[in-house]
């Protein structure tokens, strides 16, 4: 089989009125219809990496899509089909300009602020004495700003709500739905012996209505440690098994890259490409609970389009 990867699609749709190109998908939009390829580009600390990893957009819409019918009876969500596993059109929503992060667990982003010696994050007041990978008292909301390039900001919800960036109603109803979706992605996580550490939801309008947008409990999006042996790993100071990219952000912290300004972004080789490969495929069997089923990637551009085609008749 052919291990072709998308790095980047350049299709002209009948009908089509704009296109984005965001660090992983590329975005086809219609009067009222998105058309979103999840492509095979890997971004890590804000920055696309050079090499495309064969089968990552796959996992990555197949796990959304999965995750996304799960979670229809909490809050509406975007999609309208998956013609194709790389691809899913939707309702073309007008998206909130913040993520919405939350956190079960102190890891991440989360643990270097507070390593640094903040105890505040968001406007999230944290414990005094907690270990890496410990478990919060309760999930927080820390979120962040979307940005159009470069680094997305984190933001307080009081300082959404002075700047006018989301109204106090909306960003109150967007609180219950995130801390309802991470409770029903903790709950799928310990039915796959994992633990959902973090992740982050984002939600748009249309016709007046909040949707849920984008994907959700994803390896790009969330991170995962494995249930067995969490606990002793943590009373013994040992890291936790992760079913996340932060292996990715490790490799590049490791070759003195993470993204700041001068920073050379350090060599990819096959063995590396296809070792990510493989931690995709293996979070989306342990996430999902079931076996991944590679596509033929041969010609897979000519594919995406005719599909995307035949979907928008």
């Amino acid at each position: 089989m052919v291990n072709e990867a998308i790095k980047e699609t350049n299709y002209h749709f009948k009908g089509q009125t704009d296109f984005y190109r965001g660090k992983v998908r590329d975005v086809y939009f219609f009067e009222d219809t998105v058309a979103m390829i999840a492509t095979d580009r890997i971004s890590a600390f804000d920055v696309v990496l050079p090499k495309p990893i064969p089968y990552k957009g796959q996992v990555l819409n197949q796990v959304a899509t999965k995750f996304l019918m799960e979670t229809r009876d909490i809050v509406p969500n975007w999609v309208k089909s998956t013609p194709d596993p790389n691809v899913t059109i939707g309702i073309k929503c007008e998206p909130f300009l913040v993520e919405m992060v939350i956190r079960g667990y102190l890891a991440g982003h989360a643990w270097r602020v507070y390593r640094s010696g903040k105890r505040k994050i968001c406007g999230v007041e944290l414990p005094e004495g907690l270990k890496e990978n410990d478990k919060l008292p309760k999930p927080v909301i820390t979120p962040t700003t979307k940005a159009k390039e470069g680094h997305d900001e984190d933001i307080s919800k009081q300082e959404i709500l002075a700047q006018g960036i989301v109204s106090k109603d909306d960003y109150e109803q967007l609180e219950k739905y995130t801390y309802a979706l991470f409770e029903r992605g903790s709950e799928i996580a310990r039915q796959n012996h994992l633990i959902l550490v973090d992740t982050k939801y984002e939600f748009g309008k249309f016709q007046g209505q909040i949707y849920l947008i984008d994907e959700i409990h994803t390896p790009d999006s969330s991170r995962y440690f494995y249930r067995k042996g969490y606990e002793e790993r943590q009373r013994k100071g040992e890291a936790q098994k992760q079913l996340s990219k932060e292996f990715v952000r490790q490799w590049l912290i490791s070759n003195g890259f993470q993204g700041k300004r001068g920073q050379q972004i350090p060599e990819m080789n096959d063995n590396l490409v296809e070792t990510i490969s493989g931690r995709y495929i293996e979070l989306y069997e342990s996430v999902t609970g079931e076996k991944f089923q590679k596509q033929n990637n041969e010609a897979i551009l000519k594919r995406i389009e005719k599909n995307i085609n035949l979907a928008l008749e």
